[in-house]
């Protein structure tokens, strides 16, 4: 099987000349909108791969065991907390600019909400951005979580609900809806970053600024180690119209790779 290879550096190349492309009124260009394309998929994954570092997060803000722990992971993150009858908000503050583990940079505020009493079992937290930044890229919107102390496995679970909205420098974005179900497998109540993992299933839709849109749906669990950069193992199903095809994150190796699937059986090489 003849493998392409394709590095995320293409992104914002690929969304502005989306733009192009999509002016364009002859049959060639109908059919490159229809297909899938591996530009398209690299986009898709950049944009998954912010919102779940947000993610990440939250759920060591919430599902810490003390305000103590939950800060430790993150210490350039200064939290607030205000108590007004029976709500708490939890404003996360990056200031001008505070380093994940990964090198990633945030800055702005995450604010959150939830119900004073956390000894529950189920608990739900409603999230937005304020003037908030992942690196240089725009944060818009927000979402709903709701976080079980313990699921079947006996391990912490956040169901999220979800409508956000990435807008980079040159004015391309991508938004994003629906639900994410994150199991934490390891590392829970730690307070650090590195030993935690999780298990992702879900599905969303994804819209490029030209108005393409992609479904996206959770196949097989995604594995995601944050030791490591990158998910480590899953599938994800994509649908854009009536094409379709699959993205293999592959066997639970460390690396920046992933295989996208189109219908026909080709093949190509994600650079992570």
């Amino acid at each position: 099987m003849k493998i392409k290879y394709l590095s995320l550096s293409l992104l914002l190349l690929f969304i502005t000349g989306s733009l192009m492309i999509t002016s364009c009124e002859d049959n060639n260009a109908t059919e490159l909108t229809d297909t899938i394309s591996a530009e398209e998929t690299s986009a898709f994954v950049e944009a998954d791969d912010i919102t779940d570092d947000l993610n990440n997060v939250i759920d060591n803000v919430i599902l810490g065991e003390s305000l103590t722990s939950r800060t430790n992971f993150l210490e350039c993150m200064t939290v607030t907390i205000v108590i007004t009858g029976t709500t708490k908000t939890v404003t996360l503050d990056f200031g001008d600019g505070c380093m994940l583990p990964n090198g990633a940079t945030l800055s702005g505020k995450i604010i959150l909400y939830h119900a004073v009493d956390m000894n529950v079992e189920s608990l739900t937290v409603s999230h937005t951005f304020e003037n908030f930044y992942y690196n240089d890229i725009s944060v818009e919107g927000g979402g709903s979580t709701v976080k079980l102390r313990a699921n079947a496995n006996g391990n912490p679970e956040s169901t999220t609900n979800f409508d956000i909205t990435l807008t980079w420098p040159t004015g391309d974005y991508i938004s994003k809806v629906g639900t994410k179900t994150r199991e934490w497998i390891e590392g829970v109540g730690s307070g650090t970053w590195g030993d935690n993992v999780f298990l992702i299933t879900g599905n969303w839709t994804t819209t490029f600024r030209d108005g393409t849109v992609f479904s996206a749906n959770i196949v097989e669990a995604l594995r995601r180690e944050m030791a490591c950069r990158f998910i480590v193992s899953g599938v994800i199903e994509l649908q854009k119209n009536d094409r379709y095809g699959t993205l293999d994150f592959g066997d639970g190796t460390c690396d920046n790779i992933a295989i996208f699937t189109d219908e026909s059986g080709e093949e190509t090489e994600i650079t992570l």
